[in-house]
C-alpha cells in the first residue's frame, strides 16, 4: 500500500502514515451515524459491498421508537447496498466477524468500535477505526493509520487449571507446546483485552492449534445445511492459508519485548473502578467484598467453552448439595444450568456492560463482571462500583455472594507473582550501542525547557487536571455511554455532558476558549467519537496532554480538535498545584482546576 508523508524512523517510534484497504470493516449501531458521514461526502454508493459487514448490537434492549427507527433505516440501507446484516439479537459484532469467518487469519479486519483487537485471537489484524474512517472506508474502500511500534510478547510455560488471562501493536508468540495450552477461545479473550494496554493490534500466529480450530468449522459448515459459515470457513481456504502462513521475518525489530510466564499465572480480579488495578484473586477473598450483581456474557467471555466454565462452578456446588432441578438443568446444558441457577438472560449484546438496558448497578451497590471494562459509572451509577474476572470467579461470586474463586481454585503456596521478562530482543552491535546513544542525545534535547508562550493562547486561561486521577482518563469519563448511540443529542446537551462521569463539576468550571490540559493517555477506552466532538461543541478548540490515547487522537485528528502532547507542561502543572496528600482529604480534591 502506498505511504504518505514517508519520514525515516527511529527504533521504536512510529512516524510513518499509510492508506489501507482492509478486507472487511464491521459496523455496529453506529451505521447510521456513520451512513449519515457517508452521505455528507457526497458519497451515495458504497464502493464494494462485500467490504461491510452490518450488526446491531449495542443497543439491543431498547425499544424506543427512535432507536427501533434508527435499526430500520440502517437495515434498509444495508439491503440497498447489498451489505451483510446480522440483527439485533444475533449477538455481538465482534464474536459474528470470528464466528462467521470475516476476520481470517493472514488478513486486516477493522470495526468501528475499540475492541476489534478481538481478531487477532485468529491470525487476523485487527484494529479499530472511528466513524469517519468508516464512512471513508464505504466511500473509497480505505483509511489512514500510522504505522506503531511493534511488541512482541512470548509466552513461556503452560496455561495452569482455573486461569484466565487476560500505542504498540503486540505480536504473540511462543514455543508449540506454550501456545497449544492456549485453546483459540482463550486466544480471543487475551487480543480483545489487548485494547486495555492501549495496544492497536493484539496478533496471535497461525498455527495448528488455529488450524484444528478452522478444520472443525469447516467440517460443521459442510455437513449442517443451516451454516452460512460455508461460504468463507471451506477446507480449500485452509489448505491455502496454511500452505503459505504468514510469520514473523526471522530478523524482525522489536521496540518492547515480554517473556510472561503462563506457569505462574494466578487469577487476578481487576477493581474497581479500573481494568489497570488488579488484584490476586487470592488477596481479595479473605476481604469478603459483598457483590448485589454480576455479569457473565460479553464479547470478550462469550465463547460455548465460557458459559461451559461458568456452569461447572453450579455444577459443582450441586454435587456437593444435590437437587432435583440441578440433575435437571445438567441434562439441558450450560445455559440452562445458569437460568436454573438464577441467572436473568438478557437480549444478545453489549447491554450492561456499556451501560445500556436493564440489570444495571444502582448506587451503592458492587458489581463484578466477566465484561472488559468497568470505569466508574459505565456499568450504571458513578456511585457504585465494578469488578472485572474470569467467568468462573464471576460465578463462584454469584454463587457465594462476596468476590471468591470456583472450587477447582487452589489457592497458590507461596505464590511468588507472574514471572515476566522483558527485553528489545536486539543482538548488542556497535552499531545498535551507536544507535541507542542517538536517541538518548535526542530524549535529552526534547525534555530541555523550551521558551514557549502558547498558554497565551487562551484569553480565558486554561483548564488544567489536577495530578489526582487525571492519568488514564477513559472516554466512558469523558462522554457517558448513555448519550454515546442517541443520535439527536443537542449540542447543548452534548457540551454539558463532557466530564459528567468523571467530575459533575466540571461543566461549571470550563469556558469557550479554555485550553484543557489533561494527563498521561487521555482518552483511553472506547471509540465514542463525542470524547473529541463534544469538546468542541462546548468551544474548547485544544487539549494538551502528557499523551494522548490513539482512539481519541484519531476521532481529533478527524474533527478538527487539535491536540498537543507537553509532558512538560503537565509535569510542571501538577508540580505547582499538587498538595500533599496528607493535607487534603481524598473527597474534597478538585478533580478540575482553572489556572488562569
Amino acid at each position: 500500500m502506498p505511504s504518505v508523508c514517508p519520514k525515516e524512523s527511529s527504533f521504536g517510534v512510529a512516524t510513518r502514515y499509510i492508506s489501507l484497504a482492509p478486507l472487511y470493516c464491521m459496523n455496529h449501531d453506529d451505521s447510521w451515524p456513520v451512513t449519515l458521514k457517508f452521505m455528507s461526502m457526497g458519497a451515495t454508493q458504497v464502493n464494494r459491498p462485500q467490504q461491510i459487514v452490518m450488526s446491531l448490537g449495542h443497543d439491543v434492549q431498547n425499544t424506543s421508537a427512535a432507536n427501533l427507527q434508527k435499526y430500520q433505516q440502517i437495515e434498509a440501507f444495508a439491503a440497498q447496498h447489498g451489505i451483510d446484516f446480522y440483527p439485533a439479537g444475533r449477538g455481538i459484532g465482534h464474536q459474528i466477524m470470528v464466528e462467521e469467518g470475516y476476520a481470517w487469519p493472514g488478513t486486516m479486519a477493522v470495526a468501528s468500535d475499540s475492541r476489534s483487537t478481538h481478531y487477532g485471537g485468529v491470525g487476523c489484524l485487527g484494529t479499530p477505526v472511528v466513524r469517519t474512517d468508516a464512512a471513508s472506508i464505504w466511500a473509497i474502500l480505505r483509511t489512514w493509520w500510522q504505522i506503531p511500534p511493534i511488541a512482541r510478547v512470548t509466552f513461556t510455560g503452560t496455561l495452569p487449571e482455573g486461569t484466565d488471562v487476560l500505542n504498540h501493536a503486540i505480536e504473540f508468540t511462543g514455543s508449540e507446546e506454550t501456545m497449544a495450552s492456549l485453546p483459540v477461545d482463550s486466544r480471543i479473550t487475551i487480543a480483545n483485552m489487548s485494547c486495555e494496554w492501549g495496544a492497536l493490534a493484539g496478533l496471535f500466529p497461525i498455527d495448528r492449534t488455529l488450524q484444528r480450530c478452522l478444520r472443525y468449522k469447516a467440517a460443521e459448515a459442510a455437513m449442517l445445511d443451516d451454516r452460512t459459515t460455508r461460504q468463507r470457513i471451506i477446507h480449500g481456504r485452509i489448505d491455502e492459508l496454511f500452505a503459505n502462513p504468514l510469520i514473523a521475518d526471522r530478523d524482525a525489530v522489536y521496540a518492547k519485548q515480554l517473556y510472561p510466564n503462563l506457569s505462574t499465572l494466578s487469577p487476578y480480579v481487576s477493581g474497581p473502578d479500573s481494568v489497570k488495578v488488579a488484584t490476586p484473586l487470592n488477596e481479595l477473598v479473605p476481604q469478603n467484598i459483598k457483590i448485589n450483581r454480576a455479569y457473565i456474557v460479553s464479547c470478550t467471555n462469550s465463547r460455548a467453552s465460557d458459559l461451559a466454565a461458568a456452569a461447572k462452578v453450579f455444577r459443582d456446588a450441586a454435587g456437593a448439595n444435590p437437587a432435583p432441578e440441578q440433575e435437571s438443568a445438567e441434562a439441558a446444558g450450560d445455559w440452562q444450568v445458569l437460568l436454573d441457577a438464577g441467572a436473568q438472560p438478557l437480549p444478545a449484546g453489549c447491554g450492561p456492560c456499556i451501560g445500556l438496558g436493564k440489570g444495571l448497578l444502582e448506587p451503592g451497590e458492587v458489581g463484578i463482571s466477566a465484561s472488559n471494562r468497568n470505569f466508574k459509572g459505565r456499568m450504571g451509577s458513578r456511585d457504585a462500583q465494578a469488578y472485572v474476572a474470569s467467568p468462573e470467579v464471576v460465578a463462584a461470586s454469584a454463587l457465594s455472594g462476596i468476590i471468591s474463586g470456583p472450587g477447582a481454585y487452589q489457592v497458590p503456596t507461596d505464590w511468588p507473582g507472574v514471572d515476566c521478562g522483558f527485553g528489545t530482543g536486539m543482538e548488542r552491535t556497535t552499531e545498535h550501542e551507536l544507535a541507542d546513544l542517538v536517541q538518548q542525545m535526542e530524549s535529552l534535547i526534547e525534555r530541555v525547557d523550551p521558551p514557549t508562550r502558547f498558554c497565551q493562547a487562551s484569553p480565558r486561561g486554561s483548564a488544567a487536571k489536577s495530578s489526582s486521577g487525571a492519568d488514564n482518563l477513559d472516554t466512558d469519563s469523558i462522554y457517558p455511554g448513555k448519550l454515546t448511540y442517541q443520535d439527536n443529542v443537542s449540542k447543548e446537551v452534548m457540551a454539558r455532558a463532557y466530564m459528567q462521569n468523571y467530575d459533575p463539576d466540571f461543566d461549571g468550571i470550563a469556558k469557550p476558549n479554555d485550553i484543557l490540559v489533561a494527563g498521561w493517555n487521555f482518552g483511553c477506552g472506547s471509540s465514542r467519537e463525542q470524547a473529541a466532538t463534544a469538546l468542541l461543541e462546548k468551544q474548547v478548540p485544544l487539549v494538551i496532554a502528557g499523551s494522548f490515547g490513539n482512539i481519541f487522537a484519531r476521532n481529533s485528528i478527524n474533527n478538527a480538535l487539535m491536540g498537543l502532547e507537553v509532558p512538560r507542561l503537565v509535569e510542571r502543572l501538577r508540580a505547582h498545584f499538587s498538595s500533599p496528600p496528607s493535607s487534603v482529604d481524598a473527597t474534597q480534591r478538585r478533580l478540575t482546576r482553572r489556572t488562569g
